[in-house]
Protein backbone atom coordinates (compact mmCIF):
# COMPACT_ATOMS: atom_id res chain seq x y z
CA UNK A 1 0.00 0.00 0.00
CA UNK A 2 1.40 3.38 -0.97
CA UNK A 3 1.44 6.48 1.22
CA UNK A 4 -1.04 8.16 -1.12
CA UNK A 5 -3.45 5.25 -0.70
CA UNK A 6 -3.04 5.34 3.08
CA UNK A 7 -3.82 9.08 3.14
CA UNK A 8 -6.94 8.53 1.04
CA UNK A 9 -8.15 5.64 3.20
CA UNK A 10 -7.48 7.65 6.35
CA UNK A 11 -9.46 10.60 5.04
CA UNK A 12 -12.25 8.33 3.82
CA UNK A 13 -12.56 6.95 7.32
CA UNK A 14 -12.54 10.48 8.79
CA UNK A 15 -15.29 11.52 6.33
CA UNK A 16 -17.42 8.52 7.32
CA UNK A 17 -16.84 9.27 11.00
CA UNK A 18 -17.81 12.92 10.50
CA UNK A 19 -21.01 11.86 8.76
CA UNK A 20 -21.77 9.33 11.51
CA UNK A 21 -21.28 11.92 14.25
CA UNK A 22 -23.44 14.41 12.39
CA UNK A 23 -26.22 11.83 12.00
CA UNK A 24 -25.87 10.64 15.61
CA UNK A 25 -26.48 14.21 16.79
CA UNK A 26 -29.75 14.29 14.80
CA UNK A 27 -28.87 17.32 12.71
CA UNK A 28 -30.81 17.69 9.42
CA UNK A 29 -29.31 15.48 6.71
CA UNK A 30 -30.24 17.89 3.93
CA UNK A 31 -28.20 20.59 5.65
CA UNK A 32 -25.13 18.35 5.73
CA UNK A 33 -25.21 17.95 1.95
CA UNK A 34 -25.88 21.66 1.36
CA UNK A 35 -23.03 22.76 3.63
CA UNK A 36 -20.71 20.07 2.29
CA UNK A 37 -19.98 22.12 -0.85
CA UNK A 38 -19.74 25.56 0.77
CA UNK A 39 -15.95 25.48 1.49
CA UNK A 40 -15.31 25.32 -2.26
CA UNK A 41 -16.27 29.00 -2.44
CA UNK A 42 -12.63 29.59 -1.46
CA UNK A 43 -11.72 28.81 -5.08
CA UNK A 44 -12.82 32.38 -5.83
CA UNK A 45 -9.28 33.55 -5.05
CA UNK A 46 -8.11 31.98 -8.30
CA UNK A 47 -10.06 34.69 -10.11
CA UNK A 48 -7.33 37.11 -8.96
CA UNK A 49 -4.23 34.96 -9.54
CA UNK A 50 -2.64 31.61 -8.63
CA UNK A 51 -0.85 32.89 -5.53
CA UNK A 52 -3.92 34.53 -3.97
CA UNK A 53 -6.03 31.58 -5.07
CA UNK A 54 -3.78 29.07 -3.33
CA UNK A 55 -3.65 31.14 -0.14
CA UNK A 56 -7.42 31.57 0.07
CA UNK A 57 -8.15 27.98 -0.96
CA UNK A 58 -5.66 26.54 1.55
CA UNK A 59 -7.03 28.76 4.32
CA UNK A 60 -10.45 27.24 3.75
CA UNK A 61 -9.14 23.69 3.39
CA UNK A 62 -7.08 23.24 6.53
CA UNK A 63 -8.50 21.88 9.74
CA UNK A 64 -7.65 25.03 11.72
CA UNK A 65 -10.90 26.96 11.26
CA UNK A 66 -13.35 24.06 11.63
CA UNK A 67 -11.56 22.91 14.78
CA UNK A 68 -11.71 26.45 16.18
CA UNK A 69 -15.45 26.42 15.48
CA UNK A 70 -15.73 23.15 17.39
CA UNK A 71 -13.93 24.76 20.32
CA UNK A 72 -16.28 27.74 20.11
CA UNK A 73 -19.18 25.29 20.26
CA UNK A 74 -17.82 23.95 23.55
CA UNK A 75 -17.86 27.46 24.99
CA UNK A 76 -21.05 28.90 23.47
CA UNK A 77 -23.11 25.69 23.08
CA UNK A 78 -24.61 26.83 19.77
CA UNK A 79 -25.51 23.88 17.53
CA UNK A 80 -24.86 25.80 14.32
CA UNK A 81 -21.15 26.04 15.24
CA UNK A 82 -20.93 22.26 15.54
CA UNK A 83 -22.95 21.70 12.36
CA UNK A 84 -20.62 23.94 10.36
CA UNK A 85 -17.52 22.43 11.96
CA UNK A 86 -18.49 18.81 11.26
CA UNK A 87 -19.51 19.44 7.66
CA UNK A 88 -16.40 21.52 7.02
CA UNK A 89 -14.19 18.72 8.34
CA UNK A 90 -16.13 16.24 6.22
CA UNK A 91 -15.58 18.43 3.15
CA UNK A 92 -11.82 18.58 3.71
CA UNK A 93 -11.67 14.81 4.14
CA UNK A 94 -13.83 14.25 1.06
CA UNK A 95 -11.52 16.45 -1.01
CA UNK A 96 -8.46 14.57 0.19
CA UNK A 97 -10.05 11.22 -0.64
CA UNK A 98 -10.29 12.29 -4.29
CA UNK A 99 -6.77 13.75 -4.24
CA UNK A 100 -7.71 17.42 -4.00
CA UNK A 101 -5.35 18.55 -1.30
CA UNK A 102 -3.73 21.85 -0.44
CA UNK A 103 -2.54 23.87 -3.41
CA UNK A 104 0.94 25.19 -4.21
CA UNK A 105 1.21 28.92 -4.91
CA UNK A 106 3.51 28.52 -7.88
CA UNK A 107 1.58 25.83 -9.71
CA UNK A 108 -1.75 25.19 -11.31
CA UNK A 109 -4.89 24.32 -9.40
CA UNK A 110 -4.43 20.62 -10.16
CA UNK A 111 -1.12 20.11 -8.31
CA UNK A 112 -1.76 19.36 -4.67
CA UNK A 113 0.17 18.17 -1.65
CA UNK A 114 -1.49 14.75 -1.89
CA UNK A 115 -0.33 14.20 -5.44
CA UNK A 116 3.25 14.86 -4.39
CA UNK A 117 3.15 12.30 -1.56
Amino acid sequence: MTIKQMVRIENGFAFALSFYIYMHLNFPIWLFFVLLVVPDITMIGYAINKKIGAIVYNFGHTFILPLLLALCYLYFSKDYLLIISITWIAHICMDRVIGAGLKYQDSSFTKTHIQRL
